[in-house]
């Protein structure tokens, strides 16, 4: 029977939850680097046992750690980053429009079909690339070279590169986005960058329908279909039909649209989850009750999935990166919240359970489905 691999990175630690395809008993392993921010951890889609960490401290900067066994042991690797030319631990950019700092990598995304080759999005907002299993990075420089980049500006959380999604039918063809910049896709490798935010609007910046400069919190992609997209926004959820270049707002009967995890059913690329938050300053559940929403329309209508979530008193958030699904069928769907929690579900969101309580606050959950 297939497993289930579950990687979870918290505010001290990240921890590795595992099972068998029935996904209803689960073996919890950490926590790995204890007291340090796991902002994500991700295994490749050809090596399942290779799986990288980003390890960031306040006191002690950022660490890159691999492992080549499923997470039972890992390494420190890749702590070399090639800036325009330069290379070593350097604690700044060296580009302009000003010396950007290099604070934290916030997203990992190996190579859908090379175990050694990784990207790596970063704060201050920047894309490295990596061929050799994370040991040396260079920086995808178009894309700080855009520009735009003198309009980007941090969201509450920092300006950080948060979203990298390859697309699997186009190796050329990848997508980002930065909070607070918007998304923006390369059709060459990374040389060069077009922002791809029309139909975006922003009340709150000077034009609301600029080009750049709208807060997006995440983008997900079925991989039957890497022409249409999903986006939660600060404000709004979105769909593009052609790449990016187009959106509209499928927010439809959501009760709020604010959010910031969403993502697609493994099999059914029309059904799709967020986690919807009360508002922009006040970041937990709309009347204390923990809710995931489904679109099996891709959009516009919504039905609540509470059966197992706390429909009272709860006060948690789902941050932008804290939700995955597994390929198993039923589709697994899983998330992760402030308060600790990590909840899976083997039914496509049918019904809830808590895999493990009482973590650090969860800051990422991948999943891993594993022959």
């Amino acid at each position: 029977m297939s497993g289930v691999r579950v990687l979870v990175g918290t505010k001290k630690g990240g921890f590795v939850l595992t099972s068998d395809g029935r996904r209803d008993r689960w073996e919890v392993s950490g926590p790995h680097f204890a007291g340090w921010e796991i902002y994500h951890m991700k295994g490749s889609p050809v090596n399942p046992d290779r799986i990288y960490a980003s390890q960031s401290s306040g006191w002690f900067g950022q660490v890159m750690q691999r492992s080549n066994d499923g997470g039972n042991t890992w390494e420190p690797v890749g702590n070399k980053f090639a800036y325009e030319g330069e290379t070593g631990t350097h604690q700044w950019y060296d580009g302009t429009p000003h010396p950007w700092e290099f604070k934290r990598v916030w997203h990992i995304e190996p190579s859908l079909t090379d175990a050694d080759t990784v990207l790596a999005g970063v704060e201050d907002a920047a894309l490295f690339k990596s061929t050799d299993g994370g040991m040396n990075w260079t920086e995808l420089s178009g894309l700080r070279k855009h520009g735009t980049g003198p309009k980007w500006q941090p969201g509450a959380g920092g300006m950080c590169l948060h979203t990298v999604i390859q697309d699997p039918a186009d190796a050329q063809r990848i997508y980002i986005a930065i909070s607070a910049a918007g998304a923006f896709r390369t059709d060459d490798g990374g040389q060069t960058w077009k922002p791809i935010n029309k139909g975006l609007r922003s009340q709150y910046i000077p034009d609301p329908n600029a080009e750049v400069g709208h807060c997006v919190h995440h983008i997900a992609m079925h991989k039957s279909r890497p022409g249409t997209l999903f986006m939660q926004k600060h404000w709004d959820v979105m769909r593009s039909d052609d790449a990016g270049d187009n959106w509209t707002e499928v927010s439809g009967n959501l009760p709020t649209d604010f959010g910031f995890a969403i993502d697609v059913h493994a099999h059914e690329p029309e059904t799709i989850y967020v986690a919807p938050i009360k508002s922009d300053s006040e970041h937990f559940p709309l009347d204390g009750a923990l809710r995931v929403y489904r679109s099996k329309s891709g959009g516009h209508e919504w039905e609540p999935l509470t059966k197992g979530l706390p429909q009272k008193d709860c006060y948690v958030n789902v941050l932008r990166d804290a939700m995955a699904v597994d390929s198993l069928d039923k589709c697994g769907v899983y998330f992760g919240t402030t308060g600790g929690q990590v909840y899976a579900s083997a039914d496509a969101g049918e019904s809830w359970a808590p895999i493990v309580r009482d973590l650090p606050a969860v800051l990422s959950v991948e999943v891993q489905t594993l022959s």
